[in-house]
């Protein structure tokens, strides 16, 4: 039996939950464009009260949108990180980025969606910072474990 799928046992509901947001990482991504447009309406609305203000003009849709794929992909970094283990956090990097390159290349054949290389970076990004956020939330525990082990090693 592969490794992969005893991860997916050890931890089903974790595994369930990461499925789960993936499938909405896909429809967002891949699915119709735009989802709403009352509430692509209000985006641009906020965006034209932010630049008619000198401290908030910098507020832009390219800046929103770069921002909002890095929140995207952040849980994606976390959760195959957890999923994988702490030992192969650079596997959940590299599958975070293999799959906005696929998401990306599927959208050149999608009609309404743009591919840019701009979200294989945010996205790219976020997958990483939220891999570096497991990887801080989880070194206590981490150490902790290997202080047992080496404790137990020398018993």
């Amino acid at each position: 039996m592969g490794q992969s799928g005893g991860m997916f046992r050890r931890h089903p509901l974790l595994s369930a939950f990461t499925i789960a947001y993936l499938g909405v990482v896909a429809w967002v991504t891949l699915g119709p464009q735009p989802l709403d447009h009352k509430a692509e309406g209000m985006l641009f609305q906020a965006l034209r009260f932010f630049g008619r203000h000198a401290s908030t003009d910098w507020i832009t849709y390219d800046r929103v949108e770069f921002t909002a794929n890095i929140a995207m992909f952040f849980p994606i970094g976390l959760f195959f990180l957890l999923l994988f283990g702490r030992r192969q956090w650079w596997l959940a990097i590299l599958v975070g980025f293999l799959m906005t390159v696929s998401i990306e290349t599927a959208q050149l054949f999608l009609p309404g969606r743009v591919s840019d290389v701009r979200d294989v970076v945010s996205n790219t990004i976020g997958a990483t910072l939220g891999v570096l956020t497991g990887l801080v939330l989880t070194a206590a525990k981490a150490r902790r474990l290997r202080r047992q082990r080496a404790l137990a090693a020398t018993a």
